[in-house]
C-alpha cells in the first residue's frame, strides 16, 4: 500500500495584497547605490491557512509573507502580538512565515529617519490590517477539507558557499562541487467536493535573484511561481521558505526581473508536475489483483482510505549560546565613527542582532512544532543551513515533514558546527555559537517524535 500523507478537518484559505507604496525606504544590499524603491516589480502577498479538528476549536494559524527579515524584535513582536490578540489565539497556534525576498521593502521602524524611510511604520501597520484580515477571512470559509502532501524535487537551488581561490575565506555564490538539497514538498488543500482550495510549496532557495542593481519591489522568484500555480488550481498559493541558509540559484544578484521570473516559473513546473502525481484526496492506492498475461502483472488502484484527523500543537523555547560580541553601546560607538558605507550597514544590522538576541551569553530561540495528520510542521526564526531540514526528515521518517526558516522572528544563521573554523560570511554574521545547529536539530527532533506518536 501507498499514499499521500494528509489530514482530514475544518481548512481555511484567504489571501491579501500586502505590496508597499513605491517610495519606501528598501536598501537591503551594502553594495546597492539607491535607498528607495523606485516600483513595483510583481505584488507582494499574504497568504494564511486555518486548520481546526472541528468548527468551535481555536485554530492553528499559518501565514506566509513576500517579505525579507526582520531587524528588530519588537517591530515583529508587534504584529504578532496584535493578531493574537485580535483572533484571541495562543503563542503556540500562529506562524508567520517570511519568503526572505531581498527585494522587499525595509521592516526596521527605526529606519524611519531614512529615504523614503516615512513609509515604514504606516506599511508594518498596513501588514497588520492585511493579516488579521486574510485570518478572518480564512475562518469565514474553512470547511471540511483535506490536505495532501506529496515530495518532488526542483534544480532551481545550488550550494552558495565557494572557496575564494585568491584568499582564506569562503564566498557566499553558487558551488558546483557541493550537491544541494533539491527536495521540494507540495501540499494540496481539497474541499468536499474534490476542488482545489489552496496550495502550499515548500523549498529551500535564498530568493537574492535580485539584489543592488534592482530598484523595484519584488518577492522575486516565488511572485512567478505563485502565478503559475494560482492560475493553474485558481486556488490560493502559500509559500514556505526552507532551511536555506546554505542554498540560492546558480547565477543571481541580478538586477534583471525576468530571470527571478524564469526561476518562478521552473519552480512552480515542478509543483504543478508533484500535484498532478497526487492521489485522489482520502485514497491509497493498493495492490488489487495479478493479472496473467505475457507476463504476471500486478494492477494497483486507488482505494477510499479516510485521513487522520489528528491535530497537535508544541512550542519550546532553546537556550542557544552566544558567541562573544561586542555590546550593544559598544556597535553603536563604532556605527556612529564609521564612515564605509557597507561596513556602517553591517554594523547597523549587527546592532539590531545584538538587540534580538540580548546584552546575556545566552538567547532563547522559540520552535515551532505542528502535527497535522501524518504530517509536520517546524518552524523557527533564523536561517538554519539545509543539514537541519535533511536530519529531520531522516529522523522522522516515515512523517512528512515540512521545515521553515525565518518563522517569527529572526537573528541570524545557523551553520553546522564543521564549519565554524571556516572565513565566511554566515559565520561573522551569527550571533550563535558552535554547535547550536546541532542542539536546535536535537530538540527539534524529540520533541516532533513525541507529537508524532
Amino acid at each position: 500500500m501507498t499514499f499521500d500523507p494528509s489530514f482530514a478537518g475544518i481548512i481555511g484559505v484567504a489571501q491579501e495584497d500586502v505590496t508597499p507604496p513605491s517610495g519606501i525606504y528598501a536598501r537591503n544590499w551594502g553594495a546597492a547605490k539607491h535607498d528607495v524603491a523606485e516600483g513595483i516589480h510583481r505584488a507582494l502577498k499574504l497568504t494564511c491557512m486555518t486548520f481546526q479538528d472541528h468548527q468551535s476549536a481555536s485554530p492553528m494559524v499559518l501565514v506566509s509573507l513576500d517579505l525579507g527579515w526582520w531587524k528588530s524584535a519588537a517591530d515583529e513582536k508587534e504584529l504578532r502580538s496584535s493578531i493574537l490578540k485580535a483572533l484571541n489565539l495562543e503563542p503556540s497556534h500562529l506562524m508567520l512565515c517570511l519568503s526572505h525576498t531581498h527585494a522587499g521593502p525595509g521592516l526596521f521602524s527605526e529606519d524611519a529617519s531614512k529615504p523614503g524611510g516615512q513609509y515604514i511604520i504606516p506599511y508594518l501597520k498596513y501588514i497588520q490590517v492585511q493579516a488579521i484580515s486574510a485570518i478572518q477571512k480564512a475562518l469565514a470559509v474553512a470547511s471540511v477539507s483535506t490536505l495532501s502532501w506529496r515530495y518532488g524535487k526542483c534544480a532551481l537551488a545550488t550550494n552558495r558557499d565557494l572557496k575564494d581561490l585568491t584568499a582564506d575565506r569562503l564566498l557566499v555564490g553558487y558551488n558546483p562541487e557541493l550537491e544541494a538539497d533539491d527536495t521540494l514538498l507540495v501540499g494540496r488543500v481539497t474541499n468536499s467536493s474534490g476542488q482545489i482550495t489552496g496550495v502550499i510549496v515548500n523549498y529551500a532557495c535564498h530568493p537574492t535573484t535580485l539584489a543592488w542593481d534592482n530598484r523595484l519591489i519584488s518577492p522575486d522568484y516565488v511572485g512567478a511561481m505563485r502565478e503559475l500555480l494560482e492560475e493553474s488550481t485558481a486556488a490560493p498559493c502559500l509559500f514556505l521558505q526552507g532551511a536555506s541558509g546554505d542554498l540560492a540559484p546558480a547565477e543571481q544578484y541580478s538586477g534583471d526581473c525576468q530571470l527571478a521570473d524564469r526561476y518562478g516559473r521552473q519552480l512552480g513546473h515542478a509543483a504543478l508536475a508533484v500535484l498532478e502525481a497526487m492521489y485522489a484526496p482520502d485514497n491509497v492506492l493498493v495492490l488489487d489483483k495479478v493479472v496473467e498475461s505475457g507476463a504476471p502483472l500486478a494492477v494497483w488502484k486507488g482505494e477510499h482510505q479516510p485521513s487522520s484527523g489528528s491535530l497537535g500543537v508544541q512550542m519550546i523555547h532553546i537556550p542557544l549560546v552566544l558567541k562573544s560580541l561586542p555590546s550593544l553601546s559598544e556597535i553603536e560607538r563604532d556605527w556612529r565613527a564609521c564612515e564605509d558605507h557597507v561596513l556602517k550597514e553591517r554594523l547597523w544590522r549587527m546592532r539590531g542582532i545584538r538587540k534580538t538576541v540580548g546584552e546575556g551569553d545566552v538567547s532563547d530561540m522559540p520552535l515551532w512544532i505542528w502535527r497535522l495528520g501524518s504530517a509536520c510542521l517546524i518552524g523557527q526564526p533564523n536561517e538554519a543551513y539545509s543539514w537541519f531540514q535533511q536530519e529531520l526528515r531522516e529522523q522522522l521518517k516515515p512523517a512528512t515533514v515540512a521545515v521553515m526558516n525565518i518563522v517569527n522572528g529572526y537573528a541570524g544563521y545557523l551553520p553546522p558546527r564543521k564549519l565554524y573554523t571556516k572565513n565566511m560570511y554566515a559565520i561573522w554574521q551569527t550571533p550563535f555559537a558552535e554547535g547550536s545547529l546541532e542542539q536546535l536539530t536535537a530538540a527539534a527532533t524529540a520533541a516532533a517524535k513525541m507529537i508524532m506518536k
